[in-house]
């Protein structure tokens, strides 16, 4: 039974905070909810600030999600940073310096991204995480004539290249220290095939360097790379990784080594009372090797708001959850010039065994991820026909038992 005036806090108020307010409602907690987050915004969709957003075609109004209405009387403490946290007090601490304790914490104070530590003005270098980076950016890069460089060949530097390439910038380069585009999670053949389609849209690249250096006074003039080349640049925007916000959970004893390290139930730190959710969670997927990973996709924070709310209601009221370890079916897309990439399962796991399913790597096409001779993932790039044919591979890989390490 819960406590009168119990109280779950919920450390992060962007997409993860509010699908675990609304998943706690939806597990029957009836108690009171608090929601913290340093942005002074209520929630609101991520994925389009590298493209929509960037280009001009979507309003911040736009993209803000709309609370349940089971979630009317939560209370938001927006423009609050929490500072510090007593695992074993329940008790965490603001930023300016009020504490409070709870019943339950739910952990979902996302990432931050990662930035670059070399020699040069701050002026000109951009990221993309929030509102206010894409409007800065969005600024720079529809000045006449911009020159842009983009450091990182991931997800976001990508897209951020092909929204560039769109609204008319005189060069845009993409800078990475690795030998193609998205080579990590794609792997070698559709990698090899994306960077083919940005070259011809107009992107260019700078692929096996790295950045030393940044060029000018006050702002940013040029990249210097580690091959001695010097881009020109009026706007870099940097696409280098995230940072897991974990800083305020120093001390106790928790594995914060990349991200939040939890089990197969969301549960942090051997503790029933906190669970965490968003990429921020380090979590063993059971559908695959039970090797703890973060997954920075779209769905994951529904998916782990869902299953992490029903283990920390039940613990909170004394009922039995009996949820069956933690397994979702990863899904990723990805938007970039005018086609997209659309994934489900875990293509990384089978990265050595890669094969195409259907169509052709100069069109349309799926391409398949084996381990252990199974399909472990798949990978579709192009129009619509192609996001449709990997999706039929869907029902497959959740019919598939479980992969052993």
């Amino acid at each position: 039974m819960t406590s009168r005036n119990a109280r779950i806090v919920v450390a992060g108020a962007s997409m993860a905070g509010l699908r675990a307010a609304e998943q706690l409602r939806a597990a029957g907690w009836t108690e009171a909810i608090t929601l913290v987050g340093d942005e002074p915004h209520m929630p609101y969709n991520r994925p389009p600030l590298s493209k929509e957003v960037l280009a001009g075609k979507a309003p911040f109004e736009s993209l803000a999600f709309r609370p349940r209405a089971s979630v009317a009387d939560a209370e938001w403490r927006l423009g609050t940073k929490i500072v510090a946290t007593r695992l074993a007090e329940n008790i965490v601490e603001f930023d300016g310096g009020e504490a409070l304790s709870y019943d339950g914490l739910v952990v979902a104070t996302g990432m931050r991204p990662r930035r670059l530590r070399c020699p040069g003005p701050l002026a000109g270098r951009h990221t993309v995480r929030t509102i206010d980076d894409a409007q800065d950016l969005r600024q720079a890069l529809t000045r006449p004539g911009t020159r842009v460089v983009v450091v990182g060949g991931g997800f976001i530097g990508c897209e951020v290249a092909a929204t560039a390439v769109a609204l008319g910038a005189r060069e845009v380069t993409v800078v990475d220290p690795l030998p193609l585009p998205m080579v990590g999670p794609l792997g070698e053949l559709l990698a090899r095939a994306l960077l083919k389609r940005h070259e011809a849209r107009g992107v260019r690249f700078a692929l096996g360097t790295g950045v030393t250096g940044f060029t000018g006074d006050n702002h940013v003039t040029g990249v210097a790379l580690g091959d001695g080349t010097v881009l020109p640049a009026d706007a870099v925007v940097e696409s280098v990784g995230s940072v897991a916000n974990t800083e305020w959970l120093d001390g106790n004893g928790l594995d914060l080594s990349d991200g939040v390290l939890a089990d197969e139930h969301l549960r942090v730190g051997g503790r029933p009372d906190v669970v965490a959710v968003g990429d921020v969670a380090r979590f063993p997927n059971a559908r695959y090797d039970g090797v703890p990973r973060r997954v920075e996709h779209w769905c994951i924070p529904t998916d782990t708001a869902k299953h992490a709310a029903k283990t920390l209601v039940a613990q909170l009221t004394g009922t039995s959850h009996g949820l069956s370890p933690f397994a979702p079916l990863p899904t990723f897309w990805s938007d970039q010039h005018d086609f997209r990439l659309q994934s489900f399962g875990a293509p990384v796991l089978g990265k050595e065994d890669v094969r195409v399913l259907d169509g052709d790597l100069d069109a349309d096409v799926v391409v398949g991820y084996h381990a252990g001779g199974r399909l472990a993932g798949v990978v579709a790039l192009g129009g619509q026909a192609a996001a449709a044919a990997a999706s039929r591979y869907r029902a497959e890989l959740l019919e598939q038992p479980a992969l052993t390490a």
